[in-house]
Protein backbone atom coordinates (compact mmCIF):
# COMPACT_ATOMS: atom_id res chain seq x y z
CA UNK A 1 0.00 0.00 0.00
CA UNK A 2 2.22 2.23 0.58
CA UNK A 3 4.74 2.76 -2.76
CA UNK A 4 1.38 4.18 -4.00
CA UNK A 5 1.05 7.11 -1.72
CA UNK A 6 2.06 9.73 -3.97
CA UNK A 7 5.42 11.42 -2.22
CA UNK A 8 3.74 14.50 -1.20
CA UNK A 9 1.16 12.98 0.74
CA UNK A 10 3.40 10.55 1.97
CA UNK A 11 5.66 13.28 3.94
CA UNK A 12 2.70 14.15 5.74
CA UNK A 13 1.18 10.46 6.34
CA UNK A 14 4.52 9.05 7.53
CA UNK A 15 3.12 8.02 10.94
CA UNK A 16 0.22 6.45 9.75
CA UNK A 17 1.89 4.72 7.02
CA UNK A 18 4.53 2.79 9.19
CA UNK A 19 2.04 2.52 12.37
CA UNK A 20 0.65 -0.89 13.16
CA UNK A 21 -3.45 -0.02 11.58
CA UNK A 22 -2.34 -0.35 8.33
CA UNK A 23 0.44 -3.18 8.70
CA UNK A 24 -2.53 -5.34 10.07
CA UNK A 25 -5.00 -3.98 7.21
CA UNK A 26 -2.86 -5.13 5.06
CA UNK A 27 -2.52 -8.28 6.10
CA UNK A 28 -6.34 -8.69 6.83
CA UNK A 29 -7.02 -7.49 3.20
CA UNK A 30 -5.16 -10.27 1.88
CA UNK A 31 -6.88 -12.56 3.84
CA UNK A 32 -9.96 -11.42 2.80
CA UNK A 33 -8.92 -11.91 -1.28
CA UNK A 34 -7.14 -15.18 -1.00
CA UNK A 35 -10.67 -16.47 0.83
CA UNK A 36 -12.22 -15.74 -2.32
CA UNK A 37 -14.42 -12.39 -1.24
CA UNK A 38 -14.69 -9.54 -3.73
CA UNK A 39 -13.09 -5.93 -2.59
CA UNK A 40 -13.95 -2.94 -3.79
CA UNK A 41 -12.08 -0.68 -5.58
CA UNK A 42 -9.41 -3.30 -6.99
CA UNK A 43 -6.02 -2.26 -5.44
CA UNK A 44 -4.49 0.05 -7.72
CA UNK A 45 -7.51 2.05 -7.23
CA UNK A 46 -7.84 2.70 -3.26
CA UNK A 47 -5.50 5.66 -3.01
CA UNK A 48 -6.95 7.45 -6.07
CA UNK A 49 -8.40 10.26 -4.44
CA UNK A 50 -4.95 11.05 -3.25
CA UNK A 51 -3.24 10.06 -6.42
CA UNK A 52 -6.02 12.97 -8.32
CA UNK A 53 -5.75 15.72 -5.81
CA UNK A 54 -1.75 16.63 -4.08
CA UNK A 55 -1.84 17.71 -0.54
CA UNK A 56 -0.49 21.06 -1.69
CA UNK A 57 -3.25 21.81 -4.25
CA UNK A 58 -6.55 20.61 -1.47
CA UNK A 59 -8.99 23.69 -1.38
CA UNK A 60 -11.76 21.33 -0.97
CA UNK A 61 -12.75 18.18 1.39
CA UNK A 62 -15.90 16.27 0.79
CA UNK A 63 -15.88 13.18 3.13
CA UNK A 64 -17.66 10.11 2.63
CA UNK A 65 -18.17 6.74 4.53
CA UNK A 66 -17.05 3.76 2.44
CA UNK A 67 -16.85 2.78 -1.45
CA UNK A 68 -19.87 1.95 -3.38
CA UNK A 69 -20.26 -1.88 -3.10
CA UNK A 70 -22.08 -2.95 -6.27
CA UNK A 71 -20.11 -4.08 -9.05
CA UNK A 72 -18.41 -1.51 -11.38
CA UNK A 73 -18.97 1.48 -9.20
CA UNK A 74 -16.14 2.40 -6.69
CA UNK A 75 -13.21 3.74 -8.01
CA UNK A 76 -11.39 5.59 -5.46
CA UNK A 77 -13.02 8.91 -5.16
CA UNK A 78 -15.99 9.10 -2.49
CA UNK A 79 -19.73 9.94 -4.02
CA UNK A 80 -18.23 8.97 -7.64
CA UNK A 81 -18.82 6.45 -10.45
CA UNK A 82 -16.72 5.58 -13.63
CA UNK A 83 -17.91 7.13 -16.58
CA UNK A 84 -21.15 5.39 -18.11
CA UNK A 85 -22.34 3.94 -14.81
CA UNK A 86 -25.58 4.62 -13.51
CA UNK A 87 -26.07 7.29 -11.32
CA UNK A 88 -26.46 6.17 -7.33
CA UNK A 89 -29.33 7.63 -5.53
CA UNK A 90 -27.13 10.06 -3.25
CA UNK A 91 -25.16 11.27 -6.14
CA UNK A 92 -28.50 12.31 -8.06
CA UNK A 93 -29.30 14.17 -4.90
CA UNK A 94 -25.58 15.90 -5.05
CA UNK A 95 -26.53 16.89 -8.73
CA UNK A 96 -29.83 18.08 -7.98
CA UNK A 97 -28.38 20.44 -4.95
CA UNK A 98 -25.70 21.91 -7.79
CA UNK A 99 -28.55 22.41 -10.27
CA UNK A 100 -30.37 24.28 -7.62
CA UNK A 101 -27.61 26.01 -5.76
CA UNK A 102 -25.18 27.19 -9.02
CA UNK A 103 -27.55 26.99 -12.27
CA UNK A 104 -25.81 24.19 -13.28
CA UNK A 105 -27.25 21.48 -14.98
CA UNK A 106 -26.50 17.50 -14.15
CA UNK A 107 -23.07 16.46 -15.47
CA UNK A 108 -23.75 13.86 -18.10
CA UNK A 109 -21.33 11.53 -16.03
CA UNK A 110 -20.91 10.36 -12.70
CA UNK A 111 -17.41 10.66 -12.66
CA UNK A 112 -16.20 13.23 -10.12
CA UNK A 113 -12.44 13.11 -11.69
CA UNK A 114 -12.63 17.07 -12.39
CA UNK A 115 -13.39 17.58 -9.47
CA UNK A 116 -10.77 16.08 -7.62
CA UNK A 117 -7.98 17.60 -10.41
CA UNK A 118 -9.18 20.63 -9.11
CA UNK A 119 -8.17 20.44 -5.69
CA UNK A 120 -11.54 18.76 -4.40
CA UNK A 121 -10.40 16.12 -1.76
CA UNK A 122 -12.97 13.00 -2.54
CA UNK A 123 -12.13 10.88 0.88
CA UNK A 124 -14.10 7.81 2.09
CA UNK A 125 -13.58 6.91 5.70
CA UNK A 126 -12.77 3.86 4.99
CA UNK A 127 -11.50 2.59 1.61
CA UNK A 128 -12.40 -0.36 0.56
CA UNK A 129 -15.60 -2.46 0.96
CA UNK A 130 -16.87 -6.14 0.62
CA UNK A 131 -18.68 -6.54 -2.56
CA UNK A 132 -22.49 -6.02 -1.11
CA UNK A 133 -21.58 -5.42 2.06
CA UNK A 134 -22.28 -1.55 2.73
CA UNK A 135 -19.84 -0.46 5.91
CA UNK A 136 -17.95 -3.83 6.15
CA UNK A 137 -14.51 -2.18 6.39
CA UNK A 138 -15.41 0.17 8.41
CA UNK A 139 -12.81 0.01 11.62
CA UNK A 140 -10.11 -2.53 10.37
CA UNK A 141 -7.79 0.22 10.28
CA UNK A 142 -8.55 2.34 7.24
CA UNK A 143 -9.51 5.78 9.59
CA UNK A 144 -5.83 5.67 10.98
CA UNK A 145 -5.31 6.85 7.11
CA UNK A 146 -7.87 8.95 6.44
CA UNK A 147 -8.18 10.78 9.41
CA UNK A 148 -4.30 11.34 9.19
CA UNK A 149 -5.32 13.02 5.80
CA UNK A 150 -7.79 15.25 7.02
CA UNK A 151 -5.53 16.16 10.20
CA UNK A 152 -2.79 17.12 7.07
CA UNK A 153 -5.05 19.60 5.18
CA UNK A 154 -5.99 21.16 8.30
CA UNK A 155 -2.68 21.67 9.24
CA UNK A 156 -1.60 23.45 6.02
CA UNK A 157 -1.50 27.15 6.28
CA UNK A 158 -4.06 27.76 3.15
CA UNK A 159 -7.75 28.03 3.77
CA UNK A 160 -9.38 24.71 2.78
CA UNK A 161 -13.31 24.17 3.02
CA UNK A 162 -14.24 21.29 4.76
CA UNK A 163 -18.13 20.37 3.47
CA UNK A 164 -19.38 17.63 5.86
CA UNK A 165 -22.39 15.72 4.97
CA UNK A 166 -24.00 13.67 7.56
CA UNK A 167 -22.98 12.73 11.10
CA UNK A 168 -20.13 10.29 10.53
CA UNK A 169 -18.36 12.90 7.97
CA UNK A 170 -18.85 15.52 10.82
CA UNK A 171 -18.10 13.65 13.62
CA UNK A 172 -14.84 12.32 11.35
CA UNK A 173 -13.82 16.09 11.85
CA UNK A 174 -14.01 16.91 15.47
CA UNK A 175 -11.29 14.20 15.94
CA UNK A 176 -8.91 16.58 14.16
CA UNK A 177 -7.61 19.47 15.80
CA UNK A 178 -7.45 22.14 14.03
CA UNK A 179 -10.49 22.61 12.55
CA UNK A 180 -13.99 24.09 13.80
CA UNK A 181 -15.34 27.77 14.92
CA UNK A 182 -12.36 30.33 14.74
CA UNK A 183 -9.92 28.39 12.82
CA UNK A 184 -8.81 29.25 9.37
CA UNK A 185 -10.74 26.82 7.80
CA UNK A 186 -14.45 26.87 6.54
CA UNK A 187 -17.07 24.05 7.62
CA UNK A 188 -20.03 22.78 5.66
CA UNK A 189 -22.33 20.93 7.61
CA UNK A 190 -25.50 19.14 6.35
CA UNK A 191 -27.49 16.12 6.38
CA UNK A 192 -26.31 13.18 3.86
CA UNK A 193 -27.30 13.29 0.74
CA UNK A 194 -28.54 9.89 0.54
CA UNK A 195 -32.66 9.61 -0.09
CA UNK A 196 -32.86 8.70 3.76
CA UNK A 197 -32.16 12.23 4.80
CA UNK A 198 -31.46 14.73 2.10
CA UNK A 199 -34.83 16.45 2.60
CA UNK A 200 -34.40 17.35 6.48
CA UNK A 201 -31.92 19.82 5.03
CA UNK A 202 -29.64 19.20 2.45
CA UNK A 203 -31.43 20.53 -0.15
CA UNK A 204 -30.99 24.31 0.15
CA UNK A 205 -27.56 23.87 2.09
CA UNK A 206 -25.93 25.34 -0.95
CA UNK A 207 -22.70 23.99 -0.39
CA UNK A 208 -20.76 24.75 -3.91
CA UNK A 209 -21.56 28.47 -3.71
CA UNK A 210 -21.27 29.04 -0.10
CA UNK A 211 -17.57 26.63 -0.58
CA UNK A 212 -17.11 29.12 -3.45
CA UNK A 213 -17.77 32.28 -1.96
CA UNK A 214 -15.24 30.70 1.06
CA UNK A 215 -12.60 29.97 -1.65
CA UNK A 216 -12.82 33.66 -3.43
CA UNK A 217 -12.67 35.87 -0.16
CA UNK A 218 -9.29 33.83 0.89
CA UNK A 219 -7.63 34.53 -2.21
CA UNK A 220 -7.80 30.77 -3.47
CA UNK A 221 -10.03 30.80 -7.06
CA UNK A 222 -13.57 29.03 -7.15
CA UNK A 223 -14.22 25.14 -8.24
CA UNK A 224 -16.00 24.99 -11.65
CA UNK A 225 -18.54 22.51 -10.17
CA UNK A 226 -19.55 21.97 -13.91
CA UNK A 227 -16.03 20.30 -14.72
CA UNK A 228 -17.42 16.81 -13.88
Amino acid sequence: MTDTVPADWAAALEPALSGAELRELDRWLAGEEAAGRTVYPPAHERLRALQLTPLAAVKVVILGQDPYHGPGQAHGLAFSVPMGERLPPSLRNIYRELAEDCGIAPPLTGDLSGWARQGVLLLNNALTVEAGRAGSHQNRGWEALTDACVAAVAGREEPCVFILWGSHAQAKVQRVAGLGPGTRHGLIASPHPSPLSAYRGFFGSRPFSRANAFLVAHGRGPIDWSAA
